[in-house]
Order: structure tokens, then C-alpha cells, then sequence
């Protein structure tokens, strides 16, 4: 639960505290995924330079007799550090060499030393020149309390001795005095010019020692530079990500409230009664959590009249343009009287109608979710709904998702099992996924679920939500007026989104089989180091980062096959 605690505080340091407005540097005047994500990028980057170089330079403000000192209270006096004067004895030395090795020609240091200053060769260091940041998030986590401070930390360390391997010595001697455990230790030569050798060292440590050691051993002259990596092979700076559909509660505070009060190009920016009900159906949202049942909204005439139009034109268009997946799920939710024109599905009865066809479940949310809290979501099989209706005066086009962009578009796709499965995968990607990533992963999630064209006897159909309750767009994606291209996430996911008009480029998938095949493909190359899975049982994301846990599925895995093989076999008899 500390654990938790310093990840959640950690996302909450660098949350987004501005508006998403053009005047913060928005880079479009709607908003959409796309945008939001590159927004994001940009004002999460600003922010953590701005907390990280506040945190360096209060660190600065420290001399050095102040952190000896802070040491030395936590340490008894016979054994305060000396890092230049014993020098254990290398030869008889017993290093644990753990289950992790990691060849020397493999291991590298991270660019976190790059954002440390560097000095001239021969030149002392200035205090604590530069605190990295991994060590400013592990401070953070020691701060929580005094429990927190004593909490035993995994951390690896590479140090770049300056004279030669007999320095490690000192290190040990330092790691011994702070009361830390060795679990790994190798080197190699250094490919670095004035360096001898890099030093991997792999040790539990109290969160308070260990950030005395790190000091400590800044001071050293023998020691050109050292940094804190990964622990377990995950960045402790790695973003926080829900691990239970509990935990979407958390995912839903970085939204844009009320996009009418905030956008005079809005449809509504001059209605103060639809703001009004936009505010009051926008509050029961962000009341809502996990576990309790979606509240009723009693949608007015006028909002029904403005869903009777866009559905009725979607009625027409559908047999004609759709794919044969959206059509066949359009129908069932017609045979279950859940569409129908004279009232807007309520999102309870839509809810259990998708759990009970592919598990997918729905959420309310004020208004856009921020890219990464979106598509986390989807990992869990919840897709985030909005509950307003869009302005009576502009029923065929929303700036924003709206309740009829939901129903309409996103719906009767998540009730097809394949399509489902294909929303959970990029989801399931997005957790722990860097910036960067997040913003590839809006895209592709743009151009296909929101924009997807497929093929289907040899014409093209569409799936995206935003096509299909857009009409407009619709006949301009299957006309000749645009650029079909083959789906390849690679390319796809560094397209760019054109925001004020209809879409020059859109992306031709084979099938939805072929779409999930190309896109595990690309996922595999993402620089997330661990892999993650979906319970159903549990509604847990399990992070598959260790090997009893891989035991675990592969028993799991072993108990579905032998099902499959003996449904096989009954299946094989003779009558």
C-alpha cells in the first residue's frame, strides 16, 4: 500500500494543471485523443522540468557538512563513512550473483547523467551537482513518513570509477556502513574516455540510507559519475498505472469540465440552460464510482429529438456503408428494443447489454478523459461514456464525444467479440506506456476505432465511431475525394490527425483478425519492459514480471488446452 501511495503522489506531482485551451498551447481548437495526448506530452515534460529543477536546486542549497552530518545521525560514529581511506580486501571477497545477471556487454546507463552537470576532468564536484530523476521521486516516496523512510528499497546502481577497479572497495565499505545488502555486483571496462570501469551493484537498502549513500558517493572524487536505475527492471519514474477497475475512481480528474463554459465557438456557449444541464449532468459523473449503478438521466424532448434525427440518419446509412460487424449488432440492440427513436438508450441497459455479449462494460464521464485515463479503461474491458446530449441547433456535429457519438458509433462495435478484444489490446498497451507512446497509441486508436475503414467483399465499409455517427464524414471517407491506405500501425501511429477539416488519409484493415495480428506485432516493439494481462476473474491487470507468475499462467494456459483437447476428441466420436 506505500508502494501505491508514493506511485499515485508521484502521477499527482506531475499531473496536468491547465486547461486544455489553445492560449496553454493546445495545438488545435477541438479538442480530440490525438491532441489531448500531444498536449499532454508537452505539459507533463515543462512540468517535470520545472519540479525536477526546483528539487536539484533546494538539494544544492545543502553543503556538504550538512549531509555528512544527516548521515552520520542515522549511523552510529565508529561507523561513519570514509570513502578515500579503508580499502577492503577485494580477493576474498564473496559477491551473491542473483537469477537477474545481465552480461557486462549488456548492461547501460541510462541518459539520466546527461541532466547532471558536468565538470572538468580533475575538478572536484560541486555539491550533489544534479540530483537525478529517479532519486527526486525515490526522496519523495522516503518523505511520505517515517515508516516510508525505513521502507527496504531494491535499487541498482552504476557507478564510473575514475582510478581503477580497486575503488569498488570503498562502495562496498559505504554499503556495508549504511546497512544495505549486496545482491549483484559486476564490471566491465569502461568505452567512456577518463573512466576505468562501470560497476553494476544490485542492493536492498532502507529508502532513507539509500539516498545517504547516493549523496555520499557524489562526494568521492574517485567516481566520475553514478546513477540510480531501474528497480526490478522497472523505472521507478515509470508512469502509475490502475491495476483494478477500482482504481479507475483515480482516472477520471484530469478532464476539461465543462466544455461550453470554456469554447465561444461551442454550440452551446450562448444557452445558459443547456450549460446549466451540461454542468448538472457532468456533476453526477464525477460523483460516480466503482460498484454502483449508473445513474438514470431523464432526458428532456428536445434531447430526444435531437437523438430521433442522428438516428434515424444512421438507420439509413448503416446497410449501405457500415460493416457487417456494426450491422449485426445494430440489429440485436433493435430486436432488444434497446434503440429505438422516441428514447435515448439509458447507458445501464447499454451496459448489460455489452457485458452480457463480450464482457465490456460502461463507466460515466464528464466529458473527455485525458488519453492515457481513456484508453486505460479499455484494459479493463470499461469503455468511459459521456451522458449529455449534444446542442439541438447542430445535431449532425459535436466538438466533443457526446451520448449519441457513444451509442451510436462505439456501441454495437464493443458488442462483437473480435472488435472488443482489439479495444482491450490497446488499452492493455497503454499501461505504463511512456509520453510518447501514449500519443502513438492515441493515434492508432484515432485512425481505426474513431476513423477505421475495413474490407468486406471487396468494398470498403466502415467501423469507426466517428464515421459512422457522422454522416458527413462517412460519404466523404468511401468516396474518391480521400487517400485509403493499408493498415500498418507503424506508419499509422505517426500520421498526422488533421483537426479542422475531414480527414485526407484514412486506414484500410483486411479484417479486424488482421488489425489485431499487425498491431501485437507493433506493440512488441514498444519500450515498456514487461508485459501485462487482463484477469476477468479478478477484473486485475497482472503484471507478468516475474517467474512464478509466468508459472502461474502457464498452469492456467496447460488447464484450457486440456479442456479444448478433450472437447477435440468428444467431438471426433463416432455417433
Amino acid at each position: 500500500m506505500m508502494a501505491v501511495a508514493a506511485a499515485q503522489k508521484n502521477r499527482e506531482m506531475f499531473a496536468i494543471k491547465k486547461s486544455y485551451s489553445i492560449e496553454n498551447g493546445y495545438p488545435s481548437r477541438r479538442r480530440s485523443l490525438v491532441d489531448d495526448a500531444r498536449f499532454e506530452t508537452l505539459v507533463v515534460k515543462q512540468t517535470k522540468q520545472t519540479v525536477l529543477e526546483e528539487a536539484r536546486n533546494k538539494a544544492n542549497d545543502a553543503s556538504l557538512e550538512e549531509c555528512i552530518q544527516q548521515a552520520q545521525e542515522h549511523i552510529p560514529a565508529e561507523q561513519n563513512v570514509e570513502l578515500q581511506d579503508e580499502q577492503p580486501n577485494l580477493e576474498n571477497l564473496e559477491l551473491p550473483m542473483d537469477n537477474d545477471y545481465v552480461p557486462v556487454e549488456d548492461f547501460e546507463i541510462e541518459s539520466a547523467e546527461t541532466e547532471q552537470s558536468q565538470e572538468p576532468a580533475g575538478q572536484p564536484p560541486k555539491n550533489d551537482y544534479g540530483l537525478t530523476e529517479e532519486e527526486i521521486l525515490l526522496a519523495n516516496s522516503a518523505s511520505e513518513s517515517p515508516e516510508a523512510e525505513a521502507a527496504m528499497q531494491s535499487a541498482a546502481l552504476v557507478v564510473r570509477l575514475k582510478e581503477g577497479i580497486s575503488s569498488l572497495g570503498r562502495i562496498l565499505k559505504a554499503i556495508e556502513t549504511f546497512h544495505g545488502t549486496v545482491q549483484h555486483v559486476e564490471s566491465r571496462q569502461s568505452r567512456v574516455e577518463g573512466v576505468d570501469h562501470d560497476v553494476l551493484i544490485k542492493l536492498d537498502m532502507t529508502r532513507g540510507n539509500l539516498l545517504q549513500l547516493i549523496r555520499s558517493l557524489r562526494q568521492s572524487g574517485s567516481f566520475s559519475s553514478m546513477n540510480l536505475l531501474a528497480e526490478n527492471n522497472i523505472s521507478v519514474k515509470a508512469p502509475w498505472f490502475p491495476k483494478h477497475a477500482s482504481e479507475l475512481d483515480d482516472c477520471n480528474h484530469l478532464m476539461t469540465k465543462y466544455e461550453p463554459d470554456l469554447d465561444m465557438n461551442h454550440p452551446g456557449f450562448a444557452d445558459k440552460v443547456y450549460r446549466q444541464r451540461r454542468k448538472e449532468i457532468a456533476e453526477i459523473a464525477f460523483a460516480y464510482k466503482y460498484g454502483d449503478p449508473i445513474p438514470y438521466i431523464a432526458y428532456t424532448d428536445v434531447e430526444v429529438k435531437t437523438w430521433r434525427s442522428v438516428f434515424k440518419t444512421v438507420q439509413d446509412l448503416a446497410p449501405k456503408h457500415a460493416c457487417a460487424e456494426y450491422r449485426a449488432a445494430f440489429q440485436m440492440l433493435q430486436d432488444e428494443q434497446i434503440f429505438v427513436d422516441h428514447r435515448l438508450p439509458q447507458l445501464q441497459e447499454m451496459s448489460d447489454f455489452l457485458r452480457k455479449n463480450t464482457g465490456f462494460s460502461l463507466r460515466p464521464a464528464a466529458g473527455l478523459l485525458t488519453a492515457r485515463d481513456f484508453l486505460a479503461s479499455l484494459a479493463f474491458r470499461i469503455f468511459q461514456s459521456t451522458q449529455y446530449v449534444r446542442h439541438v441547433n447542430s445535431p449532425y456535429h459535436t466538438p466533443e464525444p457526446d451520448s449519441i457519438h457513444e451509442l451510436l458509433g462505439h456501441m454495437p462495435l464493443l458488442a462483437d467479440p473480435s472488435f472488443a478484444q482489439f479495444s482491450q489490446e490497446i488499452g492493455l498497451a497503454s499501461l505504463g506506456a511512456s509520453d510518447e507512446e501514449i500519443e502513438k497509441l492515441s493515434t492508432v486508436y484515432w485512425f481505426t476505432v474513431e476513423f477505421g475503414l475495413c474490407k468486406e467483399h471487396g468494398q470498403i465499409k466502415a467501423y469507426g465511431a466517428g464515421l459512422l455517427s457522422s454522416y458527413g464524414e462517412l460519404l466523404h471517407a468511401i468516396s474518391d475525394k480521400c487517400e485509403h491506405r493499408a493498415f500498418e500501425p507503424a506508419s499509422t501511429a505517426v500520421q498526422p490527425y488533421q483537426d479542422q477539416e475531414y480527414q485526407p488519409i484514412y486506414y484500410v484493415a483486411e479484417s479486424f483478425e488482421d488489425a489485431k495480428d499487425k498491431f501485437r506485432r507493433w506493440v512488441s516493439t514498444m519500450s515498456r519492459p514487461f508485459e501485462v494481462r487482463f484477469n476477468p476473474h479478478t477484473e486485475r491487470v497482472e503484471v507478468l514480471d516475474s517467474v512464478d507468475k509466468l508459472e502461474t499462467l502457464v498452469h492456467q494456459m496447460n488447464t484450457e488446452i486440456l479442456h479444448l483437447t478433450n472437447a477435440i476428441h468428444k467431438l471426433k466420436r463416432p455417433f
